[in-house]
């Protein structure tokens, strides 16, 4: 793990380097000086996102929190996670959503709430579904929401500044050189939008080493993604595309889920629908090799290749 942490922190220092590079430079070329508007601007639209996005959450997920006693089971799954975890027990949901499975949000550890869709509760056994709540638990610990928010505010001030020198680049008080910059910005733009999800797919495979650190057995959590993977391949398109803004929030992307269990069916050994340790083991000296496409889809997704990452399951010992 402490290849991708390193990553992490690399990457983020490259990410904040490279936007307050990108508009010094501008801002001296140009001799503007509210060109930082635009900076500041960003930041309120990440500030109202921070504050609303949880409500916003909750009516897209059509989110209901159980009271205490509801459901004993998954009170004492989370209760326990967050004693392991050593963090407040967070609130718990649940989502009136047919695609089985869960997710977490929240402003901070403080405002923590995982949710489970009505999908998941019929698919995973006892532990597989603790095992994807610790996923969820880990989110929470190492602060996910907060870390992707401020990161997604960097390729959000890039698009400003393209979009307002490309198509408000020809006043002559700005020279000739703005519609270039424009495009410059937009490049740039792209770039450091993939380079976000590259670090949201990162904070997943954090995430799935957190659920191990947790006590979850990583046969459990790769057993319950295959399952994910199979319920969401069987949900009909309409209902995928229901959730297509939200689907970061999910342990895995519904919409590459027909692709994903393609892939995962050769793990299933003996074809009872499940992972077992066994055969996660028999996983853990195999190579894995995408192809060109499969390459393409997980740059730009905010999860990993599934194949990918319960291989790295298997490196995590049973």
């Amino acid at each position: 793990m402490w290849s991708l942490r390193l990553r992490m922190w690399l990457l983020t220092t490259a990410l904040f380097a490279l936007i307050f590079a990108v508009v010094s430079m501008i801002s001296h070329s140009l001799g503007v000086g509210n060109f930082y508007f635009y900076i500041v601007l960003s930041g309120v639209f990440m500030l109202v996102q921070y504050m609303l996005g949880p409500k916003i959450v909750e009516w897209s997920m059509h989110v209901r929190y159980i009271k205490e006693g509801e459901n004993p089971m998954l009170e004492g799954v989370v209760r326990s996670l967050a004693e392991a975890a050593k963090i407040p027990a967070p609130r718990i949901g649940i989502a009136d959503i047919d695609i089985p499975n869960a997710f977490a949000f929240g402003r901070s550890i403080r405002d923590g709430r995982i949710c489970v869709t009505r999908g998941i509760m019929n698919l995973l056994d006892e532990g597989e579904l603790k095992a994807v709540l610790g996923h969820e638990m880990s989110h929470i610990r190492n602060r996910d929401v907060l870390t992707i928010t401020l990161l997604s505010v960097i390729p959000m001030i890039l698009y400003r500044v393209a979009w307002q020198f490309l198509f408000y680049g020809n006043r002559r008080d700005r020279g000739g050189n703005t519609a270039l910059i424009g495009l410059v910005a937009f490049i740039f733009y792209f770039v450091t939008n993939l380079l976000v999800l590259y670090a949201s797919r990162i904070r997943e495979y954090f995430a799935d080493k957190g659920s191990v650190d947790l006590g979850n057995n990583p046969s459990c959590l790769a057993s319950a993604l295959y399952k994910l993977v199979y319920g969401s391949a069987r949900m009909p398109k309409e209902a995928i595309k229901n959730v297509e803004g939200l689907k970061a929030f999910f342990v895995n992307d519904p919409s590459r889920a027909v692709s994903e269990f393609r892939e995962l069916q050769g793990l299933d050994l003996d074809k009872n629908g499940t992972i077992s340790s066994g055969e996660l083991k028999a996983l853990e000296n195999k190579e894995i090799k995408l192809n060109f496409g499969d390459k393409c889809l997980e740059l730009l997704s905010t999860h990993p290749n599934m194949l990918k990452r319960i291989k790295r399951l298997s490196d995590w010992g049973q």
